[in-house]
């Protein structure tokens, strides 16, 4: 693996640890004190609070931004044993690609979530979904690049022009996230301007 993603690894990883301990801090703060206001709570558009009060928060019984500091905190893990030069085997990099394919599917389906049925942005969660992504992307990228996600010889060629333009696809991703936010709130985005 090369040194840069070694350094996404820790840069996202940070990130999205950060980002999850925040969320749950404040989760444990809600459930102290129900009338307890976030400090992220902008607006009527961008609020975590709004988020953080529905059944989506806690998809498996418990509050999601759990998930995040066990997930992250393996990224950071992975990303410290590159520093120290550790080689992780095959196995290894094809379970980190099963995580950050799971996160990446919850990731998306809480978007559709906070577009369509809360009606609300939380920006903590819209980091860990912005790491997410990069980590999926760049993640799929080192294994194919090192075959760990083995690659037939016909689409070698693809993978090196993938690998070339490797920035071409996050930036269309959130591209297409970010015209997804601006249609669903353009009713308060425009009264703003």
């Amino acid at each position: 693996m090369t040194r840069a993603y070694g350094w996404l690894l820790a840069v996202a990883g940070a990130l999205g640890l950060a980002a999850s301990a925040e969320l749950t801090l404040d989760k444990i703060r809600l459930l102290e004190n129900p009338n307890y206001v976030p400090g992220c709570n902008i607006n009527p558009i961008i609020s975590c609070g709004s988020v953080m009060r529905t059944e989506q928060a806690s998809v498996f019984g418990f509050p999601n931004p759990l998930l995040g500091l066990v997930g992250f905190a393996v990224v950071l893990a992975t990303a410290a044993g590159l520093a120290a030069g550790a080689r992780y085997r095959r196995w290894y990099w094809l379970g980190l690609q099963a995580g950050t394919l799971l996160g990446v599917v919850m990731v998306h389906w809480l978007i559709g979530q906070s577009l369509y049925s809360i009606g609300a942005l939380c920006p903590y969660c819209m980091v860990v979904w912005a790491v997410t992504i990069l980590l999926f992307w760049y993640t799929t990228l080192a294994n194919l690049r090192t075959g760990a996600i083995p690659v037939s010889g016909r689409l070698r060629p693809v993978v090196r022009e993938l690998d070339r333009y490797h920035w071409v696809v996050p930036v269309l991703w959130y591209g297409v996230i970010a015209l997804m936010v601006l249609n669903r709130f353009w009713y308060y985005w425009r009264t703003l301007l």
